[in-house]
Order: structure tokens, then sequence, then C-alpha cells
């Protein structure tokens, strides 16, 4: 049985450790099978030499858009509205203009996202009347392709809304038949104009197929209050708790804490999760440190890279771990190192992934830097000296190695 022995590394095990002392780590089978100070080799195995570095666990891009990125293509100017309604008709004008391939380029971002040590990412496909199910098989093909290297969850999501006069409900529910492992939605009232129609319609598949829910919510002020309170509200009655995102959430940061608090306990009692990409500008910010501290389960994504809603992300999430530290205020250890495990552990956790620990018995999914403590690899976001899957490494210095 193939066994590799990473010596002299600091292994982050959470927030609080310092990692100011160096590990061993042996790995068995793609597994870890043991941390420990100057652990014994085991006759014919591999060793790593990872003094002077800072040993994490590979990233979880909780919220991403594959499908639509124009990752690897020439240079677009950013052309769209401040609306989300204008964003999307700006897309899907973009996109219909040109050659867009969803498998090859989701395959090219998917790649790129694995050099910089991620090596799961949940993506939500744009599914309606204008591309049906067509996005979705060419991500279909991608996760195939690239079984190796990551593990690709698919979100069914409804970018203009499920209006009743289309069928995209029905292609929802085929999405769920072909392998997306959750039903999306996104701003029920603005997008569809009915407050419940939409959250009526995806609920309905979900609680029927026994898939997960994950839904774009942008509105602010009652409005996205009003969905907040109806998702959980459909989440407690059909049994799926634990099993329901709400992507952005944007509305959580407009509340004082005598409306936040209750609307906590009851996020809690659902299972509701809380995605956060940190986003800038005016924007609410849902309070993921005040919502960790209550049990919220919140995480983290890169949401869209390089595409028609905005040219600047990158797809790093040690970098994104980063900018939600910088726009929600976290400037100790303990908050860095939440935005850190926002993108491995509790990432993972949401979304029922065996990955985001460095622990005996996980997978060996691991990223290496250059970095004294979690804290300062999160504030630095350094590059990732090499990254590895099931115990194998596949990237090093910012590039894929030969045969992967």
């Amino acid at each position: 049985m193939h066994t590799t022995l990473i010596q002299g590394g600091r292994v982050w095990r959470g927030i609080g450790d310092s990692t100011t002392h160096t590990q061993d780590l042996l790995l068995e089978a793609g597994c870890i099978r043991a941390i420990g100070s100057r652990l014994p080799v085991p006759p014919g195995t591999q060793v790593m030499d990872a003094t002077g570095l800072l040993l994490l666990p590979a990233f979880v891009d909780g919220h991403g858009h594959l499908d639509k990125t124009l990752w690897g293509k020439p240079w677009q100017p950013h052309s769209a509205g401040p609306t989300v309604a204008e964003r999307i008709a700006n897309e899907r004008k973009l996109l219909a203009g040109m050659d867009h391939a969803p498998q090859a380029q989701s395959e090219r971002l998917l790649r790129h996202l694995v050099t910089r040590g991620t090596t799961a990412v949940r993506s939500h496909v744009d599914i309606g009347p204008e591309v049906g199910l067509s996005h979705l098989h060419g991500v279909l093909e991608t996760r195939e392709r690239c079984r190796g290297i990551a593990d690709l969850q698919l979100v069914a999501f409804p970018q203009g809304g499920v209006d009743p006069r289309t069928n995209t409900l029905d292609l929802l529910d085929n999405a769920v038949r072909d392998g997306a492992e959750a039903i999306g939605g996104v701003d029920p009232a603005t997008i569809d104009g009915h407050p419940t129609a939409q959250l009526d319609g995806v609920f309905e598949i979900a609680g029927r197929r026994g898939c997960g829910v994950d839904l774009h919510l942008h509105e602010l002020g009652p409005v996205g209050l009003a969905a907040v309170e109806a998702i959980i509200d459909r989440t407690l009655a059909l049994g799926l708790a634990g099993r329901v995102i709400i992507s952005h959430a944007f509305c959580l940061g407009e509340l004082e804490p005598a409306r936040l608090d209750p609307l906590m306990e009851r996020l809690v009692k659902a299972g509701v999760a809380i995605m956060s990409h940190g986003p800038g500008g005016n924007t609410p910010k849902p309070p993921v440190r005040r919502l960790a501290e209550h049990g919220v389960r919140v995480f983290c994504g890169s949401d869209g890279v390089r595409d028609a809603w905005s040219p600047l992300n990158s797809g790093d999430m040690l970098e994104r771990a980063f900018l939600v530290a910088y726009v929600n205020g976290l400037r100790d250890d303990a908050g860095l190192e939440l935005t850190l495990q926002m993108a491995t552990s509790r990432a993972a956790d949401v979304l029922a992934l065996d990955a985001g620990k460095l622990e005996p018995g996980a997978p060996a999914h691991i990223v290496a830097v250059e970095a004294e403590t979690a804290a300062e690899a999160v504030a630095a976001h350094p590059p990732r000296r090499w990254v590895m899957r099931a115990g194998r490494v596949i990237a090093r210095d910012g590039k894929l190695v030969d045969g992967v």
C-alpha cells in the first residue's frame, strides 16, 4: 500500500491553532493515517520535505458559476448595468454573440482553480428556456473528465426565474434527474414578480426529489427579509433541515440585533446555511462572525470568475477568504481563521463533503504555502507551493503537474 510521509511542516488544525510547531503527516491509501512529531518512516515510504511550509486543507469553493466563465478568452470589457435584471440581460446578449462552450470553459476554469488549491467546487449552472439543459450537460462532462482532481457538485440554476409561461420548472426537475445535486432559485419577488410562486415550485421539486436547495437572494429590505422567512418556513415544513442554502443574503447585513437575533435562531433551527462571497462597495454584507457565533452555518465561494457580471474575481479561495475578512473588518487572528474555515471545513460541512480538515482518517487533500500561521496565510494569500489530492501532488507553483 502506497505511503507518503510529509515531514517538518506546520499543520493547521483549526481556529486557535498557532501552528508554530512542526509536525509530520503519514499518508496511506490517499488518506491521513497519522499526525505527530518525528513520525517513524515505514519501509518503502516516499518522503516529502515541508520545512518552512504551512499545510492547510485543500479549499472548497462553495459557490461558483463554471458554465459562464470567460476565463482564458480575450479580455471582455465590462458592459453590464448595476441591477440584477440588467446584468442578466447583458450576460444573455454577450454569450449569445460569442462561441461559448460550457464544457470547455468550465473545465478550463476548474483546472485553474485546482492550481490555486481548490479541490471541491459547487457550481450553479444555468437552466432555462434559452439554453435548456445544455449548460448542465456540458458541466456534467467536465465533472467526469476532472473527477481525479476535484469534486464537483451542481446546482440547477434558473437565472431568469421560473415564469409559469415557460417550461423552466420541468427543466429543473429534469436537471435533478440528470445529475444536479440541488435546485436553485433567484430573487423570487423581483425576478418573477411573485413573492411565493418561485419558492413553491422550487421546494416542491426538492421535496419530491429529495435534493437540496441553494437559492440566490440579492433582495434587500423587507422584500429580502420576507424571502428569508419564507425559505425557513418551507425548509421546516418539508423536512429539509440542513439541506438548504441562501447564497448572498445581503439583507441580513441591514438588520439591527433586535431583528437579527431571532432570525438567526430560526436559521439555526432549520439548518439553513448562508453563503457570502464578501461583496464589495455599498452592498450590505451578512455579518459572518455574528452568524457563526450564533451557530449559523456560514461559508464562502468565489461566485462568478471573469464573467459577464464582473471581471474582478480570480477564483483563488485563499484570496477570497482575505476579501471576506476585509469587507467584514475581521483583523484579529480568530477572525481571519474564521474566513479560512469558511473556505475549508465549514464549506465542506454544508456541502456534506469528506474534506476540509487535516486530521487522521481524513482524505489527504492538502495545500502548502509559505506562511507561519493560518492568519498570515489569509492576510498575505501567498502562492501555492504544491496542491495534493488524495495523497497525490497534482499542482506545483501554480501549474498542474504533467499528466493531470
